[in-house]
């Protein structure tokens, strides 16, 4: 039993808070237009403000360095408190910092609002999963979280088109008093709908428990595999928008709908990445990397057709987020042995590791277009994800002799 869980104050409504997981989904889907919504509308925020595309990329960049920095920050900091009032607190957060970003009059207040947001984001991860899970009883708490899960995964395949097409239309503004509304509407629904939850007595872990699993070099190496490994995804990605427009000569619209095909891409491949996850997921996180490494060394050469591109590109999507939810199990798995605990917090690490990436591979990709053109992110991507199959193969060795050390001593692995 996991006694990271919190307790619901009323349990015995469990079976009936579906709307409760609903307004979860509503506030990850906020979440998740926000996070990819950026990509689509880069090129209007270097026009308006006469910067270029690698200085407009900032706006993701620093997103996800907010979320990768405060995230564990500040789910460490409440981790004794009630986690409605939290989650609230957050989505407070968000707003705010959503309604700066759209009515900032200078670029430094944009990423001000950027980073502020970000800070929400991390929180809602950690979170989110737990409090899904304990709304319902135990033999519905898989599809809870796939529901609550489901928000965000939906923002994957529409925030990036929806960006494009209301900034070719409105500005890039609109967007963001969009998610605004969308945060103001996920903060009535869950201050309605969540209940309160409160941490068992003793449950919340120790800082001892954290610092035991930020210097345990396991872990650490899984971390660094997710840093590089899917950070290496927006080397190209971020700059994908650009790239079908000034390489492979897209329009707005074309480019909108290509957007949205990667976007059900993302999502096809996370849902078989997640069952390639089940058994052996470090074996199976080497041959995912591998094949991106591939495929995003290939647009390097079909980029500036629009046929070749655009198969390209579907099969970049299909592979972007596969290695998510390997990469997300396998943390907490390593936590499990490591610092029981501190699960919720190792979440917290890996999303922050998740962001990390993003930022580092948003910050590559602006010094490579800047210094070496457009048309060289995609190898540079693919360096990326080829050195995170690398680290792979070293963790999937420790794992090797992991087992063969349990079974040494009698333990089935």
């Amino acid at each position: 039993m996991n006694i990271n869980q919190p307790t619901s104050s009323a349990p015995q409504e469990r079976s009936g808070n579906w709307f409760a997981l609903f307004a979860l989904a509503i506030t990850f889907f906020g979440v998740g237009v926000t996070e990819f919504i950026s990509i689509g509308i880069l090129p209007g925020v270097a026009r308006d403000f006469g910067i270029s595309i690698s200085t407009a990329g900032l706006i993701v960049s620093m997103y996800a360095l907010g979320v990768a920095v405060g995230g564990p920050i500040l789910t460490s900091l409440t981790a004794k408190l009630n986690r409605k009032k939290v989650l609230l607190s957050m989505i407070v957060l968000f707003i705010i910092g959503h309604f700066i970003t759209a009515i900032a009059p200078v670029f430094s207040l944009v990423l001000a609002g950027r980073v502020l947001s970000a800070f929400s984001h991390g929180v809602f991860f950690a979170l989110g999963s737990t409090v899904a899970a304990n709304l319902v009883p135990q033999n519905r708490r898989g599809s809870a979280i796939a529901f609550v899960f489901g928000g965000f995964t939906i923002a994957t395949a529409i925030g990036a088109p929806l960006g494009t097409y209301l900034s070719e239309i409105y500005g890039w503004r609109l967007p963001f008093y969009g998610i605004t509304i969308i945060g103001v509407i996920a903060f009535i629904m869950n201050a309605i709908a969540v209940p309160n939850i409160e941490r068992k007595r003793g449950a919340a872990p120790s800082f001892k428990d954290q610092m035991k699993l930020i210097t345990t070099g396991r872990i650490l190496l899984v971390l660094a595999i997710t840093i590089i490994g899917y950070g290496g995804t927006f080397v190209t990605f971020t700059y994908l928008s650009p790239i079908l427009r000034d390489l492979s000569g897209f329009g707005g619209t074309a480019i909108s709908f290509i957007l949205f095909l990667y976007g059900v891409a993302i999502a096809v491949g996370n849902h078989f990445g997640g069952r390639l996850g089940n058994n052996r997921p470090v074996h199976a996180l080497f041959y995912i990397f591998i094949v991106q490494a591939v495929i995003l060394l290939l647009f390097t050469f079909t980029a500036p057709s629009k046929s070749l591109g655009l198969i390209n590109v579907i099969g970049m999507g299909l592979l972007a987020f596969m290695s998510v939810p390997v990469l997300q199990a396998y943390v907490l798995t390593l936590a499990e042995r490591y610092a029981p605990s501190a699960v919720d917090f190792a979440s917290s690490l890996n999303i922050a590791s998740f962001n990390g990436g993003i930022a580092l591979g948003a910050f590559v990709g602006g010094v490579v277009a800047d210094g070496m053109g457009l048309q060289h992110t995609a190898w540079m991507a693919a360096v990326m994800v080829g050195f995170g199959a690398l680290l792979t193969l070293g963790s999937m060795r420790l794992e090797n002799k992991y087992n063969q050390d349990r079974v040494e001593i009698g333990i089935k692995p």
